[in-house]
């Protein structure tokens, strides 16, 4: 790993004072989420064989991302795209691969690099994102707000509001998943990660969890 891949995309923010109910609530999420890893572990185990077995690559990919306050940190996802060649060749025995810049500017809804029905399940379903658990029991991540994104889609789409969405913790979801997710362009996206920025309380942050349930479940607007 080059030191130019762990270099901060940006600035660091000023950090700022967490409201008291958004504290609590971030250390809820800390302790729900080691649980939960715990109770998981062996169907992620399972899942990073499978991955594994049929992709001959690490099961994990790790993403460069923005954090809050400008901090960088990296994204882990299991992996869903790899190359569908006949020919054999020897398994990466390598657990993550880290990548500093991946994705296109819109997600397409038959993506030639989805090359596995058990992998197109998992990006439908949300399961290739379990591994972000760590990231919210580390207190890099909250279980809601704007998702976390690259230095790159913060130039390019959010500009000046980039500090604003950088206040907050990046999340698991958030309204961008709940009310469109994929069919969503990026104006759209920040429209709603600012109004979840800007009017988060606990009846918002309630309802942002009970409407991603069904989104999960069903798979909506996902590909």
């Amino acid at each position: 790993m080059s030191a130019t891949c762990l270099a901060s995309p940006r600035p660091i923010l000023r950090p700022r004072e967490l409201p008291r109910w958004l504290a609590v609530i971030y250390t809820v999420e800390q302790v729900a989420a080691v649980g939960a890893l715990i109770l998981l572990a062996p169907f992620l185990a399972v899942l990073a064989v499978l991955i594994w077995a049929i992709s001959r690559r690490p099961p994990l990919v790790a993403h460069l991302r923005v954090g809050q306050d400008g901090r960088p940190f990296w994204v882990l996802k299991y992996r869903t795209m790899w190359d569908d060649g006949t020919g054999f060749s020897l398994p990466d025995l390598r657990l993550v691969e880290y990548i500093t810049e991946s994705g296109c500017p819109a997600k397409m809804v038959r993506d030639p690099r989805v090359t596995s029905r058990f992998a197109q399940f998992c990006r439908r379903h949300s399961i290739d994102e379990l591994p972000q658990l760590i990231h919210i029991a580390r207190g890099e991540m909250s279980l809601v707000g704007p998702r976390p994104i690259t230095a790159a889609e913060l130039e390019e789409y959010y500009g000046l509001h980039a500090s604003e969405i950088l206040a907050a913790r990046p999340g698991l979801t958030g309204l961008w998943q709940i009310m469109g997710r994929n069919r969503l362009s990026y104006r759209q996206r920040l429209r709603l990660d600012q109004f979840l920025v800007r009017h988060c309380c606990v009846r918002l942050y309630l309802r942002v969890v009970w409407r991603t349930i069904p989104r999960v479940l069903t798979g909506k607007d996902a590909w």
